[in-house]
């Protein structure tokens, strides 16, 4: 729908005043999907490998739009935190009512788990935003329980790779809000982080506990019984497997169907287990680029997320509170993906680009547009 409002740029040709940050964010998007459409292009792979990088180009034109037409930022946390709603109660059936192992919602368990989070802590960035509404409580409540249940969905779907990178969320919140916060409040949202975490590790129908378990377990069994039939040591061998493919390209990468290739190739040498060639990727974003993209295809995955990353903390301490929240989750996107990405190849799914490009497209141009009314004439 944004993509198709962006066709009135054309018709009303409004003043869209894009500078030089604007640039920044758009060449750091172009970059990576010319560079996976490189890849794309010289690897074989036929139109089909085009998607998802192209949904990288599909965002900017929604980003201006935005930029030209922002929507009322009520629109943007309200969204967030019905999305973040949704996504744990549903989570919340499918493991308490229909007994599923894991909840998934509607894609996969890995997917699902991360995004729901994302939602929920995205809804944190904009209690600065909630605080200087007129009507501060509701719309705190409501952020307060999207934030609850986006966790909750992630830690009923049991996907432990959105779990490790909480203490560098709270650290961007902190930076954000947390230095201007009364000592007492301060100790008080510890004390509430800290109890929560503990009833969800405890509280059985989590799985928590059983999760954090199976991941120690998943590496003594790899170390000591050279065991890589696991969650944690398929991924060892996976890394092994496509650290050992950079030593040989690292400048150029394999491609997609060489990155397959080369592994299968590992595996037939004893070099990795068999395991290590069940999936077409590496299971980590960072080392899954540089395999098949080369030095290059690192480079421009860095940018996607740091360079926007770097942009939005500008007004992290802000006065405007409203600027600040969307600067807070400007911060917040990047910082879990990359989080998601150690232990996942987020952004060769569908959800993982969408997600991405598009809450850039929205979370940019709302911030660029409000950087500039807020800028001394």
């Amino acid at each position: 729908m944004l993509l198709l409002g962006s066709i009135m740029l054309l018709i009303k040709r409004p003043p869209l005043g894009v500078n030089r940050r604007d640039w920044l964010v758009i060449a750091a998007m172009l970059a990576y999907a010319a560079v996976s459409m490189l890849e794309v292009w010289w690897d074989g792979q036929g139109s089909s490998g085009l998607d998802k990088p192209s949904r990288f180009v599909l965002a900017i034109p929604a980003m201006l739009l935005v930029m030209a037409y922002p929507p009322k930022l009520s629109y943007l946390w309200a969204g967030l935190a019905i999305g973040a709603i949704g996504a744990g109660s549903w989570a919340a059936w499918q493991k308490l009512v229909e007994g599923e192992w894991r909840a998934g919602g509607y894609t996969h368990v890995i997917q699902f788990g991360n995004l729901s989070m994302l939602m929920g802590i995205l809804c944190l960035a904009g209690l600065g935003w909630a605080w200087v509404q007129p009507r501060r409580m509701p719309w705190l409540a409501l952020l307060l329980v999207g934030a609850l249940m986006g966790i909750l969905g992630s830690l009923f779907s049991g996907s432990r790779g959105g779990w490790i990178g909480l203490p560098f969320v709270l650290l961007v919140l902190y930076q954000g809000y947390g230095r201007q916060l009364p000592s007492m409040l301060k100790i008080g949202a510890l004390l509430a982080v800290v109890i929560g975490g503990l009833l969800m590790y405890f509280i059985p129908q989590t799985n928590v506990q059983l999760r954090v378990h199976e991941a120690f377990n998943d590496v003594e069994l790899y170390i000591l019984d050279d065991n890589p039939a696991t969650s944690v040591g398929a991924r060892f061998e996976m890394w092994k497997g496509a650290s050992q493919l950079i030593l040989e390209k690292p400048f150029t990468g394999w491609g997609e169907n060489g990155y397959k290739q080369g592994m299968q190739a590992l595996a037939d040498k004893g070099v990795v287990h068999g395991v290590a060639t069940i999936y077409g990727h590496a299971h980590n974003e960072f080392i899954d680029a540089f395999a098949k993209r080369g030095m290059v295809g690192l480079a421009v995955l860095l940018a996607l997320y740091l360079v926007p990353m770097r942009l939005f903390a500008r007004q992290m301490t802000a006065e405007n509170l409203e600027l600040r929240s969307l600067a807070v989750a400007g911060v917040l996107l990047p910082v879990a993906f990359i989080d998601f990405g150690l232990t996942q190849v987020f952004l060769t799914h569908n959800s993982g680009v969408m997600m991405y490009a598009f809450l850039l497209a929205v979370l940019w141009g709302l911030y660029s547009r409000q950087c500039k009314e807020s800028a001394p004439s």
